[in-house]
């Protein structure tokens, strides 16, 4: 899984960089599916505005959208979001399979 995390109109601290990674391990369960993460913080006045696009390994993708006055409260309620919207995806991909039918043996 890659993750690539920007700033715009606000610099990402190493103290920051480091808060997510310790964040990361909640999406472990996950790590084989999604290729790409990528984490967009924007700031504007005191409004801290988290955007995250999850992309799976299928060609699916997602996007979740928080927006918190505290910096690191909101990076909590993005992950307290993206945590159940990959479960769901993963669930998803799961039953579909199940559906498929199987080769015809000769």
């Amino acid at each position: 899984m890659t993750t690539d995390i920007k700033g715009v109109h606000l610099e990402i601290s190493q103290r920051t960089r480091d808060y997510i990674d310790k964040k990361l391990p909640r999406l472990a369960f996950a790590e084989d599916l999604v290729t790409d993460l990528l984490l967009a913080f924007s700031r504007e006045k005191n409004l801290y505005k988290l955007d995250a696009t999850v992309n799976f390994r299928w060609g699916s993708s997602t996007h979740i959208h928080v927006e918190n006055f505290k910096l690191t409260e909101g990076i909590d309620a993005l992950f307290d979001k993206l945590e159940p919207k990959i479960e769901k995806e993963k669930s998803k991909i799961k039953e579909h399979r199940k559906k498929e039918p199987e080769p015809a043996k000769e």
